[in-house]
């Protein structure tokens, strides 16, 4: 694949996406699978450093638990709540939420890779979920919760090849992992950002987001920012 072909399989999306959609049809169903594996054959986009800092994107269940996370790790800047990986343009919670666009919640994760790489950031992936849970985690079920790691170029691709082959041969287990070229990354809508840390009282962050991010900092504690 190169440029043309990524190019031709964004016009794809594009395409799809100024259609009428309001029955899916037989035919427009097989356009979508179409699309969908246009998705992962196209070529990525590399996202250059800004003032220093890269980009990575990752898909495990609700961006909430996933956003707090990555912020919790040395050399991570910020993190955006947003989606990823569908076939629509200008998904919104509510669209990506009835499984018909495609896309899965997803997280940008900024930070500076002189101080983190992108192999910890894939190994935190790995280590913050359960990697053998297809179209979910935990009691979020459906494909807009499906894991999915991005990469922005080969070396990338084979970094997460590797570590997903030798965890599912650690574990004698399939893993849901898809691991697709990063295209595009659209920005949630304001209330989802900084969700967990503004909204400590919710129910679902007390019984489901919290829980999460204890356990990954229970395992990972040498990768934590320090407390001041």
């Amino acid at each position: 694949m190169n440029l043309k072909s990524s190019i031709f399989t964004i016009a794809l999306i594009l395409s799809f996406s100024c259609q009428n959609n309001a029955q899916v049809n037989q035919k427009s169903t097989s356009q979508i699978n179409n699309i969908e594996q246009g998705l992962f054959d196209a070529d990525p986009i590399k996202v250059p450093l800004q003032n220093g800092k890269a980009r990575a994107y990752f898909a495990s269940g609700c961006f909430w638990c996933v956003e707090a996370i990555y912020e919790s790790i040395k050399g991570v800047d910020e993190v955006i709540s947003g989606y990823a990986g569908g076939h629509t343009l200008n998904p919104t919670y509510r669209a990506s939420n009835t499984g018909k666009t495609g896309h899965a919640e997803a997280v940008e994760v900024i930070y500076d890779p002189k101080i983190v790489s992108f192999n910890t950031l894939v190994d935190v992936y790995f280590g913050s979920q359960n990697p053998t849970q297809f179209n979910g985690q935990g009691p979020d079920m459906g494909s807009q919760y499906r894991s999915i790691i991005f990469y922005q170029n080969e070396n990338q691709k084979q970094v997460i090849l590797k570590k997903k082959q030798a965890l599912s041969a650690r574990l004698n287990k399939k893993l849901a992992a898809e691991i697709m070229p990063f295209l595009k990354f659209w920005v949630g809508e304001d209330y989802h950002q900084n969700y967990e840390r503004l909204h400590p009282e919710s129910g679902y962050i007390q019984r489901i987001s919290i829980p999460r991010l204890n356990k990954f900092k229970n395992k990972f504690p040498n990768l934590l920012k320090q407390k001041h």
